[in-house]
């Protein structure tokens, strides 16, 4: 009896056990339908869908089910979140990451920008209102009225006293001329035109040398000749040179004095050549001066020179500016704002959007919530705060305004940049994309073949592996050599063809590159 009790309770136990067995296997089967499970805070579970598996090589080849490709390497598993964006260049950041790293967005939109071409420039003297005082005669400065450079005159006022022998003569001629006109009443008309030619012509002569209607008038009046003339300045404003000296002696057209108006003056600015298309007559200008800080000058734009100066690739802009109690010296310097036309609208995203690596710029677009994508741009012109864009994105597009240089650090977007990267041209015209290894050539093969074990391939996501090359000409197959460390870039010429395209030795080992015993021919 105890015996049939004791088989009894073995067959009961066996049963549950195999059925537990089959309860289990039922469970493990569940991730190969579609489901994940994995363990979630507080022990509960959290599933994950599987969606497929893809290549991993790269290829544009993905499985319903785990296979693997012709070199024997795994499909890898991709869950529901993981997947790729539109054209393979997404970024996928998890919403709390986004939240620590300080995200913003903003929309790129269409508006006027309002442009200011900044420039330094310097005071100089409204040519226009400085006058050069020059004898026309030959001479000698008597007397001194106007003694010292920075001197204020006004309009008239005397500045020097001249003596000369032919002015003098001059005046002579003119009083004997004056005065036998009105001796010789009775003359035939033969003496009174020939003493009315001579008064004509040291009249003409007198006024030639500029001497001053009130001087020509009282010697007319009184027939004596002055022994000097005294010049009187054409202009009010400051003596800005002086080269008269009592005594010397001057030449006919020698510059004895040069007299400015300061109430208006030039402002000289250096535009760079890149903006000088912005720049027109007629428009505003602001300028401000290292002495005032605190002061701006307002001016209007009059003239964009004609010339280039080679030396320093800018084109002169001439300002005109009021300078009322004389602030404006000439030769200051100052810093001038202009203000630059505008073409309407355009399309444009904030100057903190772009990233620009001196090769190309690139703007990290937001495609969805926490779904992230960088473009290369077009620019344009620049204001304050915002750069037109001529192309890459379209208007309405969130782009990242704030941490995309924190993202590409997180996010490991330097891969995705290099996968945009450089590009080479089929035969056929098309643009295949250039990818950079490192690694060691194993041996040469027929037909310009290379075997190379490499590292991995960021832009591929590849890893490290020893597989079959070409190159793209007989040149570079002649350069390399069996056991040499390379850098190289290669494209895939059709599906499954890699072709090397340029070679040069990398200094040390290929990093992470696959032991030959790893290898993987045929690729």
């Amino acid at each position: 009896m105890k015996t049939g009790i004791a088989v009894a309770v073995g067959i009961v136990v066996a049963a549950a056990a195999a059925g537990g067995y089959w309860i289990g296997t039922r469970q493990a089967a569940k991730p190969a339908d579609g489901a994940v499970s994995a363990a979630a805070p507080g022990g509960a579970a959290k599933e994950r869908k599987l969606l497929y598996y893809r290549n991993p090589m790269g290829l544009p080849d993905t499985s319903p089910a785990p296979k693997k490709d012709s070199m024997g390497m795994e499909y890898i598993a991709v869950y529901e979140g993981e997947e790729p964006a539109s054209g393979g260049a997404g970024l996928k950041i998890s919403p709390d990451r986004i939240q620590k790293l300080g995200v913003r967005t903003q929309l790129a939109e269409l508006r006027t920008l309002d442009r200011v071409v900044r420039a330094a420039g310097r005071v100089e003297v409204d040519e226009r209102r400085m006058a050069t005082i020059s004898p026309k005669f030959e001479g000698y400065v008597e007397k001194l009225h106007v003694n010292a450079t920075g001197q204020p005159v006004a309009k008239g006022q005397p500045l020097f006293e001249a003596y000369s022998p032919e002015l003098v003569s001059a005046q002579r001629e003119y009083a004997i001329a004056a005065r036998g006109m009105k001796t010789f009443k009775e003359a035939g008309a033969e003496g009174q035109t020939g003493l009315a030619q001579l008064a004509e012509s040291s009249l003409t002569r007198l006024r030639n040398w500029d001497v001053s209607d009130e001087q020509i008038e009282t010697l007319a009046r009184t027939g004596e000749a002055r022994r000097s003339v005294t010049f009187r300045s054409p202009v009010s404003g400051i003596v800005m040179e002086k080269k008269a000296v009592s005594g010397m002696r001057f030449m006919p057209g020698e510059m004895l004095y040069q007299v400015a108006d300061l109430s208006g003056v030039w402002v000289i600015a250096d535009v760079p050549e890149q903006d000088i298309s912005l720049v027109t007559s007629g428009r505003k200008a602001h300028v401000r001066i290292n002495a005032y800080p605190e002061k701006w000058f307002d001016g209007l734009i009059t003239y964009v020179y004609p010339t280039l100066k080679p030396e320093t690739r800018t084109v002169q802009v001439r300002l005109e500016l009021a300078n009322p109690g004389g602030l404006l010296k000439p030769g200051m310097f100052a810093q001038v704002e202009l203000a630059a036309g505008n073409a309407g609208k355009v399309l444009a995203v904030p100057a903190s959007a772009v990233i620009d690596s001196g090769v190309r710029k690139v703007v990290i677009v937001q495609l969805a919530e926490g779904r992230f994508e960088p473009r290369e741009v077009q620019l344009g012109t620049r204001s304050e705060d915002w750069v037109e864009v001529k192309g890459g994105i379209a208007a309405g597009e969130n782009v990242v305004v704030a941490a995309n240089f924190l993202i590409d650090a997180e996010s490991n977007l330097r891969a995705a940049l290099g996968g945009m990267g450089s590009a080479s041209t089929s035969a056929d015209g098309s643009k295949t994309m250039s990818h950079t290894a490192v690694g060691t050539i194993d041996a040469l093969g027929p037909n310009d073949t290379v075997t190379v074990t490499h590292g991995p391939v960021a832009s591929l996501k590849w890893p490290a592996m020893t597989m079959d090359f070409a190159f793209a000409n007989a040149a570079l197959a002649g350069s390399a050599k069996p056991g040499a460390r390379v850098e190289f870039e290669f494209v895939e010429r059709k599906p499954g063809e890699f072709v090397i395209t340029s070679v040069k030795a990398a200094p040390g080992p290929a990093k992470g590159a696959a032991a030959p015993a790893d290898s993987h021919k045929g690729h």
